[in-house]
């Protein structure tokens, strides 16, 4: 793990919709537990994984890691072993992690035992398999961290938004990585320009290109189910396509921005350096126009294509200005409105845990990200069918749509959704042929 993604943040407030937040500021009483323990469970030991529950042992409280499950043995074996490397490693107190070959469950169904044995859930699985998660967390009563995107398909969208309804009527916090919320850079800039630094927003542009991500060879030993779910980021229905997983962060600040969602999404994409049957089904470069109901527009870029110039940002144009990059903006006339030094800002990814667990700590209802998280995973997978079908989609096709991505059968020896053809090559969308609805 990259020693900036998590630093523990020792002192400091948070300044969130105007409201000071000091996340280290709690009260000793207790949570659940007959001392003031927080029981955590980790569902998902990948590198986000690892991540996500280094940050939550990182917080004040006394924060216990007790339980993990994984699709695989040995991403959760290895998982226990960087995250006791990285506390020796920062001098943290071993014994904030608990976590025994008897509480470490691997499997499809691994998560249904870790729940029950936690009061806080940190789901880091694929994106297919949150709404199942998310659902049976909330169900059980347990506060949750979730990455992000939330799901995949528009089924997977809908389930999250209606558990997210009884996590609010239960008090439950839920707190979803799209970090940016709970960065200070991102926090000044956002409320500046709903307050109308740049005037009216008329134009945004979103961007995510970049190299890509790692490929994992198949063995030959591994059952098609296996190899997807090693290779998860490469197929729809595991990872929503990198417009989804990736790209996801910047549409969802143009939608801070704007308060909004758009109602209708056309673009383009394709394969044309990411070809190979390795890269499984999903395009490398998509380029989306969204509209919202003003009648303003965010332009999208996300690419993978190693080699060419990186670029992962958002803008903003309005009537009186422009917000050229996070943290700035230019009035019209060329006057410098903000210029945001975030060099001794806290780490957002340790912010989002440190405040997550200081409202279990004191019993406080502050964080629902669900809804959001959904609504702006709903407008990636708005531009993916857009992408893939090469036509104008509004958001009430796509939020209504029941196609479903997912699995009918959990089991490393069923069938996944989409198999490959007697080449090796999956089945790739074509635009103004592909039904994505």
């Amino acid at each position: 793990m990259k020693k900036d993604r998590r630093t523990f943040v020792k002192a400091g407030a948070l300044i969130t919709g105007g409201i000071a937040l000091n996340p280290l500021n709690i009260s000793a009483r207790s949570f659940i537990s007959a001392d003031d323990t927080i029981r955590v469970g980790l569902i998902g030991c990948g590198g986000r994984g690892t991540g996500a529950a280094f940050q939550a042992l990182s917080t004040a409280q006394n924060v216990k890691l007790v339980a993990m499950a994984d699709a695989f043995q040995d991403n959760a074996e290895k998982c226990l072993k960087n995250l006791k490397e990285s506390l020796e490693e920062d001098d943290m107190d071993a014994a904030r992690l608990v976590v025994t070959p008897e509480t470490i469950f691997a499997g499809f169904d691994g998560y249904k035992k870790v729940i029950p044995m936690c009061d806080v859930v940190l789901i880091a699985t694929p994106p297919g398999f949150r709404p199942i998660h998310f659902e049976e967390a909330i169900n059980a009563g347990k506060h949750v961290f979730m990455e992000k995107p939330v799901a995949t398909d528009a089924n997977g969208v809908r389930k999250v938004l209606e558990v997210a309804e009884k996590a609010k009527a239960n008090k439950l916090n839920v707190v979803v990585g799209l970090q940016r919320h709970y960065q200070t850079k991102y926090i000044k800039w956002v409320e500046a320009l709903q307050q109308g630094a740049i005037g009216d927003i008329i134009a945004s542009r979103v961007y995510w290109n970049s190299d890509g991500v790692w490929v994992r060879e198949r063995k030959p030993e591994q059952t098609e189910m296996e190899y997807q779910m090693r290779n998860w980021y490469y197929f729809n229905w595991l990872c929503g396509d990198h417009i989804a997983e990736q790209h996801i962060h910047n549409l969802d600040v143009g939608n801070w921005v704007k308060q909004a969602y758009p109602i209708k999404a056309y673009g383009m994409g394709g394969r044309e350096v990411r070809t190979g049957p390795d890269h499984g089904q999903i395009f490398d470069h998509h380029v989306v126009q969204f509209e919202y109901e003003d009648g303003s527009m965010m332009f999208s870029q996300c690419r993978h294509q190693p080699g060419c110039e990186s670029r992962v940002t958002e803008m903003f144009h309005g009537s009186s200005g422009t917000a050229p990059s996070p943290g700035k903006i230019i009035g019209k006339n060329g006057n410098i409105i903000m210029d945001h030094n975030d060099r001794q800002d806290p780490n957002p990814y340790q912010v989002e845990h440190d405040l997550l667990f200081a409202a279990v700590a004191n019993g406080d209802f502050k964080y629902m990200d669900a809804e959001n998280g959904a609504k702006s995973t709903m407008t990636s997978l708005l531009g993916r069918a857009a992408t893939y079908s090469g036509k104008t989609v509004t958001w009430d096709e796509a939020m209504n749509s029941t196609k479903s991505l997912m699995p009918k059968k959990y089991s490393f020896d069923a069938d996944p959704p989409v198999m490959p053809d007697e080449n090796g090559r999956y089945p790739v969308p074509v635009p103004g042929k592909t039904e994505v609805l």
